[in-house]
């Protein structure tokens, strides 16, 4: 089983504006910058900076530049960022006129109100965000965030400037898979502006720490494209990939919750010696097997859910995240002794 940073990752270099408390929020965000923003093609012989380094298009109008397009801007003139910042920004402007290519195809500059946001070429195809978020309210509706991070602010869901990146699960969605148990989820990111490419990440999981790293993932698949001519047939394998996510949650779903019927009337054993020998062949700790069957005798017996129940509470008090995660395992592999 595989252990998942994606999220982790994106969790400590996003700051507190690019999050995003709900998937309707992150929609909402995506639709309005979609609908704000628009393509302005020019030849890069027409354009020119100004010695604020404002971009002026060929019929004179104005555009700010933000980090990342003057970043791009820079590197289709050929010259070094770090370059371009040590001179004073008159001479920064002359250093433009002189690199700036001389073409006939023009450049495409994506636009915010007076703001250009992305300098690209004619081999770029933008997919929108709101694009791939469609494709998410389509088939995996009832995915939500994992619970918050340990920052109480970070949800999974993030978009800034330059890409977007959402985490969703379906916390209902528990299922067996060989005698364990897991819930589907899955990862997806984009960006408007050529930052990274558009991709998926579906998973079956075991657990989410409040850094979201995914532990124990299985089943992971991956796609991922790169945002040229072809970008949009990206839509229609994420189509299949979530269509396939989802129909295999409603068909584990059905078993599984026969297993926790099961497991909620079958005992582990007929009294506590009994109990103690299957919990002690299973390696649990024998620590925690003590007040475990107080916890589940309290409960109303020695059933297969109550012990479990019963362990997983107290394994929250395991203090190293990764021990945490192992003794859960062998916890949550206990259910299937209700097949």
């Amino acid at each position: 089983m595989a252990t998942l940073t994606k999220a982790n990752e994106e969790l400590f270099r996003r700051t507190p504006d690019e999050c995003y408390e709900s998937f309707d929020t992150l929609y909402a965000e995506c639709s309005r910058s979609r609908e704000q923003s628009a393509d302005l093609w020019e030849r890069p012989q027409d354009i020119s900076l100004t010695h604020d380094l404002t971009l002026c298009n060929g019929e004179g109008s104005e555009y700010r530049l933000n980090d990342w397009s003057f970043s791009q801007l820079c590197r289709t003139a050929g010259i070094s960022k770090d370059t371009i910042n040590r001179l004073s920004r008159k001479t920064a402007s002359k250093v433009f006129e002189e690199t700036l290519p001389q073409a006939d195809k023009p450049m495409q500059f994506l636009t915010t109100k007076k703001q250009i946001r992305s300098v690209h070429g004619v081999a770029y195809t933008r997919l929108w965000n709101v694009e791939l978020l469609d494709v998410v309210n389509e088939y995996a509706s009832y995915f939500t965030p994992p619970q918050k991070a340990m920052d109480d602010v970070s949800t999974g869901l993030y978009c800034g400037e330059q890409d977007m990146f959402a985490f969703l699960i379906d916390p209902t969605g528990w299922a067996e898979i060989n005698g364990e148990a897991f819930a589907p989820g899955f990862f997806i990111w984009n960006s408007e502006v050529g930052r990274r490419s558009v991709g998926i990440q579906t998973f079956w999981f075991q657990r989410v720490c409040q850094n979201h790293i995914v532990w124990d993932a299985t089943e992971v698949m991956e796609f991922t494209r790169k945002h040229t001519a072809n970008v949009r047939d990206s839509l229609s394998e994420i189509r299949i990939m979530l269509d396939n996510l989802v129909t295999v949650r409603d068909q584990r779903k059905g078993s599984f919750a026969a297993m926790i019927k099961k497991a909620m009337t079958e005992r582990m054993g007929s009294d506590a010696d009994e109990v103690t020998k299957v919990l002690t062949a299973e390696k649990i700790p024998r620590h925690l097997i003590k007040d475990a069957m107080e916890i589940a005798r309290a409960q109303g017996g020695f059933t297969i859910f109550s012990i479990v129940d019963a362990l997983t509470k107290l394994s929250q008090r395991v203090n190293y995240a990764g021990d945490r995660a192992a003794l859960d395992a062998k916890i949550g592999s206990l259910l299937s002794l209700a097949v």
